[in-house]
């Protein structure tokens, strides 16, 4: 069974630091894309973040450009998700997901996703 587990969400002060991980198992991805999403409150699941297979190239949504990092350890088989100068308006929950052969760079199209992980940001 493909699992993505999310972990490293919390709660933390406006400008502060967080750094999720989506640890996944049941198969290696290191030939495919993963990244990040996130839904808060009454509003659309968003694209976040992605990279490619080799770690190689990165895609972000504009919003977090310069604030947000992704990187991956294909031999632990998980992606990272570094925010710095975290806002209020990141509240959300953040799913990380993966593209079997591709990058998800858009909500449709990915083949697996995890549960989600609560990231809450206080002004």
């Amino acid at each position: 069974q493909v699992q993505l587990v999310e972990s490293g969400g919390g709660l933390v002060q406006a400008g502060g630091s967080l750094r999720l991980s989506c640890a996944a198992s049941g198969r290696t991805f290191s030939n495919d894309g993963m990244g990040w999403f996130r839904q808060a409150p009454g509003k659309e699941l968003e694209f976040v973040i992605a990279i490619n297979e080799s770690g190689g190239s990165t895609y972000y949504a504009d919003f977090v450009k310069g604030r947000f990092t992704i990187s991956r350890d294909i031999a632990k088989n998980t992606v990272y998700l570094q925010m710095n100068n975290l806002k209020p308006e990141d509240t959300a929950v953040y799913y990380c997901a993966a593209r079997v052969g591709g990058v998800p760079s858009t909500v449709r199209g990915n083949d697996y996703w995890g549960q989600g992980t609560q990231v809450t940001v206080s002004s």
